[in-house]
This record gives C-alpha cells, structure tokens and sequence, in this order.
C-alpha cells in the first residue's frame, strides 16, 4: 500500500527536520468535501515531543487572517512552521493543537 495508502499520510520537512502527519480519515483522500473539519496527527521523532499531536483543522474558518491583517511582521514568525505547512495544502485553514504547545 505504498503507492495508494489506505489513509492519507504526508511527510514534511520543517525548519530542516522530517516528521509525519497522518489522518484516521479515509475520505479526505478522495472526497474533497470531508476537508471542512479534520483531524490530523503530527509526529516529529524528537525527543521533546513524548506523545503524538492531534491537530483539529478547519478550512471554512478564517479567523486567523483577521489578526495577521491587524498585526505587522512576518506571518512565518508569528505561527509555527507545521501551520504554514499545512496550510500551503488548506490555504486559509485554522489549526487547533488541541492543548499541545506549538512547535515552532
């Protein structure tokens, strides 16, 4: 199942170090309309990360455009790396870390 995985698995390489994000969801690989609200797990290997991270993202939510308009600076400075990551496939999408603190 290497080609065609049963459930969406996406490697990414931020701030130079690989981690996994995966999701239970097996719609959200061919049905476009389960990316409203998803879950999705962050997993990067290092030793200060003890549990893997469930992120709840929300594409309809646009909530974090408002604040990066009313703020100056660099939007990459002010939101983790994973975020802008994800959010170069969900433009737009809010991230919730689910009461995890953020990897920046």
């Amino acid at each position: 199942m290497l080609r065609t995985p049963r459930f969406p698995v996406w490697i990414c390489c931020t701030n130079s170090s690989f981690s996994v994000l995966s999701s239970l969801n097996r719609s959200l690989l061919s049905d476009w309309r389960m990316e409203h609200l998803f879950h999705l797990f962050y997993y990067n290997g290092q030793s200060s990360q003890r549990t893997t991270a469930r992120l709840t993202v929300d594409t309809h939510s646009h909530h974090w455009e408002a604040s990066c308009r009313r703020s100056d600076g660099d939007p990459e400075t002010r939101f983790p790396s994973l975020e802008m990551t994800i959010r170069t496939k969900w433009d737009g999408a809010a991230i919730d870390w689910s009461g995890t603190v953020p990897f920046y």
